[in-house]
């Protein structure tokens, strides 16, 4: 009797874009900000999304996050077709299944730290799973603050805040629009290790736009854009090999 071999496994797909486009306005002033552009966010995966400026990095995040429509191709978060959603569907889907951690930290000055975690699942009117709450606040080192409004923080707690906001609710997958921006270089290694471990320990997803190298570094891989393209993919980063090819970027620019 012979034994059929096991296929390989395949990594389950968090989010994935295929043939995406995004152009802003017609004829003579018409930008191509995203041009056929196909990736896989994997699970329980961290990476960062690096190109110049221009390079259409923001517009894929935000295209694939729901939270800018694209002119043709197809946005998959899970098995949910973005496309085909009218507004209130998408509303509830990102509210749902997409967590979002950005440069300005949105929090409510008159709620405390806990409230302003909990705030999306107070809103949808549902209850947080409170062991896994208290594991999120514990891994972010805000057990001792929870009552401090975002005035009595300082930038770096209050990212955290946000970090622990957007995995309270267990989203499939979670978007981060240079999350790191406004911090200090201290503040900002620990925003970027929790959310390293958020994927390694907890099992998340990460996406985050970048344009720092050392941030990229924290990720698993950096898929690099020019020009509305994937034009490159690094896997298990060093700062060092992101600058590198960063400078190859810089160095085009000059002499095209």
């Amino acid at each position: 009797m012979t034994s059929t071999p096991l296929a390989d496994p395949i990594t389950a797909v968090a989010a994935r874009a295929t043939d995406l486009s995004k152009v802003y306005g017609q004829g003579e002033t018409q930008v191509v900000a995203l041009d056929r552009v196909t990736v896989d966010f994997e699970q329980a995966r961290f990476t960062a999304i690096m190109g110049p400026s221009g390079s259409g990095k923001s517009t894929l995040m935000h295209c694939v996050a729901g939270l800018d429509s694209f002119s043709s191709g197809s946005v998959r978060v899970g098995d949910v077709e973005l496309g085909s959603l009218k507004d209130k569907q998408l509303t509830k889907l990102r509210r749902d299944k997409i967590g979002f951690i950005f440069q300005a930290f949105n929090l409510l000055p008159t709620l405390t730290a806990l409230e302003n975690i909990t705030l999306p699942m107070d809103i949808a009117g549902r209850k947080p799973d409170k062991e896994w709450l208290n594991t999120v606040i514990e891994m972010v080192g805000l057990s001792g603050r929870l009552g401090h409004r975002p005035a009595q923080l300082s930038g770096g707690q209050q990212q955290r805040v946000a970090v622990a906001r957007a995995l309270a609710s267990k989203p499939a997958i979670i978007f981060g629009d240079e999350p790191t921006g406004n911090l200090d270089s201290r503040s900002g290694a620990e925003v970027l290790g929790f959310l390293r471990n958020s994927v390694r320990e907890l099992g998340q997803t990460v996406v985050m736009v970048t344009h720092d190298p050392v941030a990229a570094a924290y990720a698993d891989r950096v898929i690099f854009l020019a020009d509305g393209r994937i034009v490159d993919e690094v896997h298990a980063p060093t700062a060092e090999a992101v600058l590198d090819r960063m400078k190859q970027f810089d160095a085009k620019g000059r002499t095209s």
